[in-house]
């Protein structure tokens, strides 16, 4: 399989996970409803120490609110997306 192969066939699979991320977030009441560390930390199996190391990459879309880390489901899903975890 050539380079072009790849990049039409993971292009392809891509749209297909966002597809399905926006048809998920026409379902949910509120796309924009914000997470907190420990939230995040059970969703992806890891530890809440785990977690806080995530939300202190540059590449997470964490937002502070006041002294708690959040981030907001549909960031969250796009980042999750992009980072196939």
């Amino acid at each position: 399989m050539n380079e072009d192969e790849k990049l039409k066939t993971n292009t392809k699979d891509i749209n297909l996970q966002e597809k399905f991320i926006f048809n998920y977030l026409n379902k949910v009441k509120n796309p924009f409803a914000m997470f907190s560390v420990e939230q995040i930390a059970k969703d992806l199996h890891i530890g809440i120490n785990q977690a806080y190391e995530l939300f202190e990459q540059e590449d997470f879309p964490s937002v502070n609110i006041g002294k708690r880390k959040k981030v907001s489901l549909v960031s969250y899903l796009f980042w999750k997306l992009n980072n196939k975890v």
